[in-house]
């Protein structure tokens, strides 16, 4: 498969050569990103063996850490790649094993930055799932970490800050002279769907969107504007007189919208967490008499374990749970019959190269054209025509 014109590399215009630079967390997402943009540089005639540049953070015993680069960034065009939500890496601490943190990664991420300052071309962060997004918003006494953090990135020297799916995209008015990309894999998402389930009907009788809350409802009539099928939601009636587990505890999810009888359901949100309100979504639909129901969470991390959603996947309560490769999958999820994973490496790998080489990103965004050409495609392969590979 040929890239798109645009996006191939060329020697000539390159903002500098291209260097990345995996932190911990993030080796396996990164390895397949390497793969698509060496098969493209050799396409463009370039015989680059690797563009990864080895770094590490070290940390004493005592716990204190520094950052390494292990050979030249000077004039590179480096794109530091981390995934904050990896808690499988470990580090020794007074002689325990201690998991990282997401302040753990983000500690060592800005070490590896104070190592290439002064020396690398630029300096551009890819962190899929944002530091301190889910704090959204600051109340009453309370820090907003995310937006600090993107402050801090910034007064550091980092030009471009890439990330996925924010909890509230809105934290980039912490930086609003910096460049700063919110991406949706909506296409991605899309694309595995209907390849784990090719008898899915997306014609608006037999199809429907389902936002789990009103804070996801962009994101949900997205999906429902592309595909022409309708949308209703829930929202959270919630118990505001006490805080459980750092938030206001959900009393009951709520319906809003036209029937979901007999249709096939899909539900998008940004992160499941524990599971819990996306399951409950899941039965309450059930009850209403929808017919298969599927769920969609860019980071699935389950932190309550799996027992659940094996239990309500028994039960036929839900079909299928679409998750992204964009932090850290254990293999007992990959494992799972009901989990399907997306992988947004090639995207990643694309941006990448759109930045490298400073052309408009516009089309990478917005993936609508791409989407209408993937239903177009499902529409002929019902006729039994060719089925042919769209461009990405």
């Amino acid at each position: 498969m040929e890239q798109p014109a645009q996006y191939r590399f060329d020697p000539e215009n390159r903002v500098a050569p291209l260097g990345i630079i995996s932190l911990a967390g993030a080796k396996d997402l990164s390895g397949k990103i390497e793969q698509h943009l060496l098969k493209w540089s050799k396409e463009a005639g370039l015989e680059e063996q690797t563009f990864q540049i080895e770094a590490s953070c070290p940390r004493f015993s005592s716990g204190d850490g520094k950052g390494m680069i292990h050979s030249t960034v000077r004039g590179y065009d480096l794109f530091l790649i981390v995934d904050v939500g990896n808690y499988s890496i470990t580090y020794d601490y007074f002689g325990e094993k201690n998991r990282m943190s997401p302040d753990d990664h983000y500690q060592d991420l800005k070490r590896v930055i104070q190592a290439a300052s002064g020396k690398a071309k630029r300096i551009n962060v890819i962190m899929p799932i944002l530091y301190g997004g889910r704090q959204h918003r600051k109340s009453y006494r309370e820090s907003l970490d995310c937006a600090v953090a993107l402050q801090e990135m910034r007064s550091m020297g980092v030009a471009n800050i890439v990330t996925f799916d924010a909890h509230d995209p809105r934290v980039v008015n912490a930086i609003p002279l910096m460049g700063f990309d919110n991406l949706m894999p909506t296409y991605q998402v899309l694309k595995r769907l209907f390849k784990g389930f090719p008898d899915l009907s997306t014609e608006r009788e037999d199809f429907m969107i389902v936002s789990p809350d009103e804070g996801a409802l962009n994101r949900n009539m997205y999906y429902a504007s592309v595909l022409g099928v309708e949308l209703g939601m829930f929202y959270k009636r919630r118990d505001y007189s006490r805080v459980v587990g750092g938030r206001n505890p959900i009393v009951a999810h709520e319906y809003l919208g036209t029937s979901v009888a007999g249709k096939d359901v899909f539900v998008a949100d940004d992160i499941i967490s524990s599971g819990d309100s996306m399951l409950d979504i899941a039965y309450n639909l059930k009850e209403k008499k929808a017919r298969r129901i599927f769920t969609y969470g860019t980071y699935s991390i389950f932190t309550n374990g799996l027992e659940a959603f094996d239990k309500a996947y028994e039960e036929g309560m839900i079909d299928g749970v679409l998750g992204s490769n964009l932090t850290y999958l254990p293999e007992e999820v990959k494992a799972r019959e009901w989990f399907y994973e997306v992988d947004v490496s090639k995207y990643i790998a694309y941006f990448i190269s759109a930045l490298n080489h400073d052309v408009s990103i516009g089309r990478l965004i917005d993936p609508h054209k791409k989407i209408t050409a993937l239903l177009d495609r499902r529409k002929e392969e019902r006729k039994g025509k060719t089925d042919e590979q769209l461009e990405f």
